[in-house]
């Protein structure tokens, strides 16, 4: 079963949960910083979690605890372009570790993966909704909406943006 996405909502296993994806809407072409969300059939990689604020319900994917030096890099000019790293980092990158609950909780979506081009997007995830704020590109959803439809995500599950 794969996870749609239809404008502001996202479609999973009979829910229909609000959502919000990229400020500029879905886009075909997605190029880094455009703040649009790739159009598409994608993967999906590992979940991202706090512990000291999550409590993780059973996953049947890979998880990692978040810890404080880890991120993922935004910035087409470093060979890690759209990967996780560690900080102290030399080129831009999104930081998990973060005061507000956004990243609480993500889901990697093998957005521009194998291979990476540059310039073409990066960091995409699904994660925590800021009130119904748009975002740079990745879709969100409520904390509540998240934990409740992770423990039915598989490996086989993959996420269509449309």
């Amino acid at each position: 079963m794969n996870i749609k996405i239809k404008k502001h909502f996202l479609l999973f296993k009979g829910y229909k949960l609000k959502c919000t994806i990229g400020k500029s809407g879905i886009t075909k072409s997605k190029i880094e910083g455009d703040l649009s969300t790739p159009m598409g059939k994608f993967n999906l990689g590992n979940v991202y979690y706090r512990k000291d604020r999550i409590s993780l319900p059973k996953c049947k994917i890979k998880t990692k605890i978040i810890k404080k030096n880890m991120g993922w890099c935004d910035d087409s000019k470093s060979a890690k372009y759209n990967r996780e790293i560690k900080f102290p980092f030399r080129y831009s990158a999104e930081k998990f570790y973060r005061k507000n609950s956004g990243y609480d909780l993500l889901l990697v979506i093998k957005y521009n993966f194998n291979p990476v081009i540059k310039k073409k997007g990066s960091a995409i995830f699904l994660h925590i909704k800021n009130k119904n704020k748009p975002t740079a590109g990745c879709i969100a959803i409520s904390k509540r909406n998240f934990l409740k439809i992770l423990p039915l995500i598989n490996k086989k599950t993959k996420i269509i943006i449309n």
